[in-house]
């Protein structure tokens, strides 16, 4: 498998911890590089569901080694919290197994507070934010007043930098009016958390190259997607990090030359959750979905919005990340359409576009331009070759690959390790 990035070419949840967890058998180390328990990837094995937020996907299959990296924004509280519950699902967790970042910044609970305090104050111009606290703890990083995980492996000298930055966030959130965070609280609970996960502190950046030398395969896994990327997303309502290709490398320490292919996750049609302009959103389709008890999101529960497939917007993605292959996810969703639309065009004051435009306004206004394919109206989610799946279902996909640019790679047609069609 060699050196892979997997990203997302949607606006997030494409089905990323399926495939993850499905490529991770060839893997010896799963990098996380970015994001923090805002998101979280959903992976169904032998019947068992596991709802993961910060931990990779790898932790799942014995013999893997899953790596925290310095570019995620770590609560120390939750994934220690995480840890306990893979246990008690039977998950061995341990030194073995998983590695965090000693640079790998904290979110502490004065962000949570100021992030749904920002999210109350913009009222219907809310972004939709988790409410995890995690843009004003990449905030504090680009700030340079942050803590990190080095900091909480040093009691006394986290205990002395917490102090002063409760004080100080203190002032702000009663500007917000919200209450005054209790030090000795925050400090025992951070200081709790920080010994249970002590064993795990280490540099990553020299472990990972120490892998590299000795020739083992890292699969660097993406939270959320290519249009909540802090650059190139639907910018304001995008997350705080690059979640695009170019983040595993900042997010790692490993440097792009490395780097052996970037592999994107899409769905056979387009969803987001939160706020923001989505050119192919379309209710039929969303209340279908709903109904099927499909898309509703890991992390928070909230229904998603769903529309037919945007390969303007999947283009663009191939672009900014350099994909090379493509995995397309639930592609069992459309199994019961006589007809399935794909947005091949944006159309803005006249103009066919082939890109979306970066301006918030004019992607608001964007029409989508449609084509029409024939369904299949027949079940894929026994399938288990390419020749299995209809000829409708693989002249859709092929469609998919051309308008992206890539090449079609996996095909998912369930949410079961089984359920997954190589090429």
């Amino acid at each position: 498998m060699a050196n892979t990035i997997l990203v997302g070419a949607q606006w997030g949840d494409e089905g990323k911890g399926k495939i993850i967890d499905f490529l991770t058998e060839q893997a010896d180390v799963v990098v996380r590089s970015q994001g923090g328990n805002n998101a979280g990837h959903t992976v169904i094995v032998g019947g068992t569901k596991y709802v993961l937020h910060l931990i990779p996907s790898g932790i799942l299959r014995p013999g893997k080694v899953c790596v925290i990296g310095n570019g995620v924004v770590v609560d120390p509280v939750a994934v220690a919290a995480e840890i306990d519950g893979l246990e008690k699902q039977g998950i061995a967790v341990s030194r073995q197994n998983l590695i965090i970042s000693d640079c790998a910044h904290l979110v502490l609970p004065y962000h949570r507070v100021i992030d749904e305090q920002r999210e109350l104050k913009k009222g219907k111009n809310k972004i939709g934010t988790t409410k995890r606290g995690i843009g004003p703890a990449y905030g504090d990083k680009a700030a340079r007043v942050g803590l990190r995980m080095s900091d909480l492996a040093q009691p006394e000298l986290f205990t002395e930098k917490l102090a002063a930055r409760i004080e100080e966030n203190n002032v702000v959130l009663s500007a917000f009016g919200a209450e005054p965070l209790k030090f000795e609280e925050v400090r025992d609970a951070y200081l709790a958390a920080g010994k249970k996960l002590a064993p795990f502190i280490e540099n990553t950046v020299v472990y990972l190259h120490e892998a590299l030398k000795a020739g083992r395969e890292i699969l660097f896994e993406g939270a959320q997607g290519t249009f909540l990327d802090i650059d190139h997303g639907t910018y304001p309502y995008v997350t705080s990090s690059n979640t695009t290709a170019g983040g595993a490398c900042t997010g790692s320490g490993v440097p792009p030359h490395r780097m052996d292919r970037v592999l994107g996750v899409m769905k056979a049609y387009t969803t987001r959750v939160g706020e923001g302009p989505f050119p192919t959103e379309n209710d039929e389709i969303s209340n279908m979905l709903h109904d099927m008890g499909r898309e509703f999101g890991a992390t928070t529960g909230r229904a998603r919005r769903c529309g037919w497939f945007d390969a303007v917007a999947t283009r663009y993605a191939g672009m900014v990340n350099g994909i090379d292959e493509l995995a397309i996810t639930n592609m069992d969703g459309l199994d019961t359409l006589a007809t399935i639309r794909i947005c091949t065009h944006y159309r803005l004051d006249g103009n066919l576009l082939d890109v979306p435009p970066s301006d918030l306004g004019q992607l608001t206004r964007c029409e989508p331009v449609y084509e029409e394919m024939p369904g299949w109206q027949t079940p894929t989610h026994e399938a288990r070759n390419w020749k299995d799946l209809p000829a409708n279902a693989r002249s859709y996909l092929e469609r998919l690959a051309e308008l992206t640019d890539a090449r079609l790679a996996i095909v998912s047609v369930g949410p079961n390790r089984e359920q997954t069609i190589v090429l």
